[in-house]
């Protein structure tokens, strides 16, 4: 991992920030964007490597041993970003998806529509197993996104495991920590919550996240190590099954209101001339073309800032 600079923690930080901000949207995973942004396997390889082992560490040989250990800086720096972006971000986030939802959703289709190709090519070998784990992600992700939503649900018991599953595929590419949220019912207790500063919901969610991220990271580490190929390939087929999610012409078809929030239950995907209501199709297109180079920028930087 190297020496860092401060500059190089900052840049940290702003990846941190993009990925907190594609997790507050329900269709986008911060880990699509770990991924492209080039630190996804230190993420997994730095919260993997938080274990009993790392506590003796301290005990015996003190606080600086054991944050070299954790990889602690980098794991500040990216969880400092992700939080001033949830807390800052939220709010706007939540405005234009109400506001501005084709827009929002255009750009983040580029995005990850990009992304597809990006994490696709990583993989060195196609064979059998890697197309079945493609083909099998594509669709376990494609049919996730055709749940309906559930009641919203408020136990701290329930909220905890929110939270598990939430940073589960927070930190998996295409799924989207929000989206599970909203399947469960408690995306809009826990925006709520951010909005109002109740840290005792907040607080139970994050317990939960910790408790998710710890076990889960164990697993992909693992598969990494000894299945990268295919990996890679279930991966990609998530994103790709995710984009069903995040298409932005859609026609409702029926809707719940959960307190003052009216939510979606069942929609279809629309080609843009079949929308009722302006499309905003050149803006849209736009958006979808920023977003799909944004990709190529970040890979780029990413490339330059390893030599």
């Amino acid at each position: 991992m190297g020496h860092r600079n401060l500059l190089s923690y900052i840049i940290i930080s702003l990846k941190g920030v993009a990925m907190g901000a594609a997790d507050v949207v329900p269709g986008v995973s911060g880990g699509t964007i770990a991924f492209i942004s080039g630190i996804y396997e230190e993420l997994i390889t730095s919260i993997n490597g938080i274990n009993i082992s790392q506590f003796k560490i301290l005990h015996k040989e003190g606080f600086k041993p054991f944050w070299r250990a954790i990889n602690g800086n980098f794991l500040f720096a990216l969880f400092l970003g992700i939080f001033i972006s949830v807390f800052s971000l939220a709010r706007i986030i939540s405005w234009l998806l109400v506001n501005q939802p084709i827009l929002l959703w255009s750009f983040f289709f580029g995005l990850v529509f990009a992304s597809i190709f990006f994490i696709a090519r990583a993989i060195e070998k196609w064979n059998l197993g890697t197309i079945t784990a493609f083909v099998f992600g594509t669709v376990l992700a494609y049919y996730i996104t055709t749940l309906p939503p559930s009641e919203n649900t408020g136990s701290l018991p329930f909220l905890f495991l929110s939270g598990a599953l939430a940073v589960c595929a927070m930190i998996l590419p295409g799924i989207s920590g929000a989206f599970i949220l909203v399947l469960l019912g408690s995306y809009k207790t826990i925006l709520d919550a951010v909005h109002q500063k109740d840290f005792y919901i907040i607080a139970t969610v994050a317990i939960g996240a910790i408790f998710g991220l710890l076990s889960f990271a164990r697993l992909l580490k693992w598969m990494f190590n000894n299945y990268k190929n295919t990996t890679l390939a279930l991966l990609t087929g998530f994103i790709l099954g995710s984009l069903n999610k995040i298409w932005p012409w859609k026609r409702v078809l029926e809707t719940k209101t959960f307190g003052d929030k009216v939510i979606p239950v069942k929609e279809i995907n629309v080609s843009p001339f079949q929308y009722e209501g302006d499309n905003q199709l050149h803006y849209a297109i736009l958006l979808a073309l920023f977003g799909f180079c944004v990709i190529f920028i970040l890979e780029k930087i990413a490339t330059k800032s390893k030599k």
